[in-house]
């Protein structure tokens, strides 16, 4: 049968008319994923992913986690009911006036990262984005294993009776987590004395370039704010 007079017959019977979706094509690829793209330096790659738990009158949590693949640094674990593109582009503003823009942000094709409003921020900003093939939560491997200790320590143990009670705790665990936890991948430092670190071998090799240009006076001054 023709599709039009089945049509037909269906708005005479007043019944809604099942309306013709285009499939579309998830993005994403493998050369996205940490094995193929790993991160460097600091803020070359921020990995980002959601993590959901409830309250204890059933209300759901929505969380979002940032990290810096490189320094293994939680920068942010933003806590609320709803995430939208919208709240993780407020979160990123807040953190690349502190940080800087990142080079790369990985993550995978949720509609909350490749809105146009999303990509609209990291072509202002001068960020590429990392989107892993759709199913394959190990190609962001670094952030699942987080959101895997973020799990297990503290969202299985803890009942949250309101959201302010999980934004207490989690930003209570994330501050232990950045400044207490030494991991091995890490050099048995934690990811803040890392990125400590990394900040001063970036300020000397800054000042060794400035100082082969011949810009000494600027040099000095660098290496005076790093070790005040």
């Amino acid at each position: 049968m023709n599709h039009k007079p089945l049509r037909h017959v269906w708005r005479e019977e007043g019944l809604k008319v099942p309306q013709i979706r285009r499939k579309k094509r998830r993005i994403g690829s493998a050369e996205s994923g940490i094995v193929r793209k790993q991160s460097t330096r600091k803020n070359e790659v921020w990995g980002l992913d959601f993590i959901f738990d409830r309250t204890a009158d059933g209300r759901p949590i929505k969380m979002l986690v940032v990290l810096d693949e490189y320094t293994r640094e939680n920068i942010a674990l933003e806590v609320s009911r709803k995430l939208k593109s919208h709240d993780v582009i407020m979160v990123l503003d807040e953190l690349t006036a502190i940080r800087g823009a990142p080079e790369n942000i990985r993550s995978d094709n949720g509609s909350e990262f490749i809105a146009d409003v999303m990509k609209e921020w990291c072509k202002k900003s001068g960020t590429n984005t990392l989107y892993i093939e759709p199913g394959a939560p190990w190609q962001n491997g670094i952030v699942e294993s987080f959101n895997s200790r973020l799990r297990d320590e503290l969202l299985s143990s803890e009942i949250f009776t309101t959201l302010a009670e999980a934004r207490l705790l989690c930003a209570r665990w994330r501050a232990d987590y950045n400044h207490r936890r030494p991991q091995r991948a890490l050099g048995k430092q934690t990811p803040a004395e890392y990125a400590a670190k990394c900040e001063v071998s970036a300020a000397r090799r800054l000042v060794q370039r400035m100082e082969t240009t011949g810009n000494t006076r600027k040099a000095a001054s660098i290496m005076i704010a790093e070790t005040s």
